[in-house]
């Protein structure tokens, strides 16, 4: 069967409220066919997303009308794989957490690299050196990732795409990265100059695909995004709260956006 991922406004509502909502779930998904693989919820932002195995969207849907009347304003079909990489669970936890203020909330922050120049760097240096390089990006980029809680989703040839929980740890983790390579270059004959950008949201916002905005949003930041340079959101900015490196905002015409795309530029080098 497909797996379907939902998305419920419910502000007001509180964690204890859902844990309860959840086991309703599990006590009649069988007579439906539909079995809840696990949740996340955010109090402060008053949105919960379930993840299930059911026939159709409709069919999940009926289980939650029918147990606790919280039916989702969106539904998603989504691949187990990605969910686990994004959100790093596919089940409900081991321990209970349901009055814990640890409870998992959805919401992620989105970090691309890239090597600045890497088609003319493969073409001076050949494949061999080149491919040097890149391995000496990926073990500063992943040594940064493993201080600052990231996880890596997926190498895109010449970068590595992470995801986080915490959204000042991402942009921390940027600062890191940044901050590692110019160190590295300090003492190298072939530096190594990258670009970043970030991003940060729910797992389904506006009937689009799992993080699909937030993915696109990041990977164009970095795209747009000068040797050297990080670039942020302006979710990513209201989130961080560390304005004393964040400056530039400035807008910028991306790719897939219909308009102009508010971002900052942070000031690493301090």
């Amino acid at each position: 069967m497909p797996i379907f991922m939902d998305r419920h406004e419910l502000a007001g509502v509180s964690a204890a409220d859902i844990a309860a909502a959840h086991l309703k779930d599990l006590n009649i998904q069988d007579r439906y066919g539909v079995r809840f693989l696990t949740y996340w919820f955010d109090e402060r932002r008053g949105t919960a997303f379930c993840l299930m195995d059911a026939p159709d969207a409709e069919t999940a849907q009926c289980v939650h009308r029918e147990a606790h009347g919280f039916v989702a304003s969106e539904v998603v079909e989504v691949a187990l794989s990605a969910v686990e990489a994004f959100l790093g669970r596919i089940q409900d936890p081991v321990a209970p957490v349901a009055a814990s203020k640890k409870m998992d909330t959805g919401h992620r922050a989105i970090l691309f690299t890239d090597i600045v120049g890497s088609t003319e760097m493969t073409a001076r240096l050949g494949d061999r050196m080149a491919a040097e390089l890149i391995r000496a990006h990926d073990a500063l980029v992943r040594g940064c990732l493993a201080r600052r809680s990231g996880r890596e989703v997926k190498h895109t040839g010449d970068g590595i795409m992470a995801v986080f929980s915490s959204t000042p740890f991402a942009v921390d983790c940027a600062i890191d990265i940044q901050r590692e390579f110019h160190r590295y270059n300090s003492d190298r004959g072939e530096p190594i100059h990258i670009r970043i950008g970030l991003d940060c949201g729910e797992p389904i916002e506006d009937s689009n695909d799992f993080f699909g905005t937030t993915v696109q949003l990041a990977a164009r930041l970095c795209a747009a995004a000068g040797s050297d340079q990080i670039l942020i959101s302006d979710k990513t900015f209201q989130e961080y709260g560390g304005a004393d490196v964040l400056v530039h905002g400035d807008r910028y015409r991306l790719k897939g956006f219909a308009e102009p795309v508010l971002a900052y530029s942070c000031e690493w080098l301090h």
